[in-house]
């Protein structure tokens, strides 16, 4: 079958450390994989009935797929945002050339073309404080920096609430 190699070659985000918790020395970090799954599981939980599943689904799923060619990059890596733009999405051509389909949908959540991009991307960064407040309370770490940035972006009203009760 075609698709071995590239299935075989994204089962390596299952090994990817996430790099922000990797910075703060966080022991034993999770990896891109179990962060994507982290934001399926919050679709699951918190999208709102108007908002499509299927589609919020696989935003979750594709939204870090490239960076098991380019690595997991922060702002604290020193990369651009175009520089990682164009380096995610060469990625991304490259490794599902043969579902271009898929290629377009990564491309509208990049684009912020639709509500459920949106909320994928607010899930992105709730996800992150959620994992934040476990290390908090796991390994004793200071990590405020992530529900502060969480923050920046988390502003629809099914979240806020969330995120507000990590931060008390």
């Amino acid at each position: 079958m075609s698709e071995v190699p590239l299935l075989l070659e994204c089962m390596g985000l299952k090994r990817l450390p996430r790099t922000g918790w990797v910075r703060c020395g966080v022991p034993d970090p999770e990896s891109v994989a179990a962060h994507s799954w982290g934001v399926a599981w919050l679709v699951v939980m918190l999208l709102p009935p108007e908002l499509d599943r299927g589609r919020a689904l696989t935003y979750a799923v594709l939204h870090d797929l490239p960076e098991v060619r380019v690595g997991d990059l922060t702002p604290h890596d020193g990369v651009d945002a175009a520089t990682k733009h164009r380096r995610e999405e060469a990625a991304m051509a490259s490794l599902l050339t043969s579902r271009p389909e898929l290629v377009s949908t990564w491309r509208a959540y990049e684009a912020q073309a639709d509500d459920e991009a949106r909320f994928v991307k607010q899930l992105d960064r709730l996800d992150m404080a959620l994992q934040a407040v476990w290390y908090q309370r796991t390994e004793g770490s200071s990590l405020d920096e992530f529900l502060t940035s969480a923050a920046k972006v988390i502003d629809h009203p099914a979240l806020v609430p969330v995120l507000d009760a990590l931060r008390a």
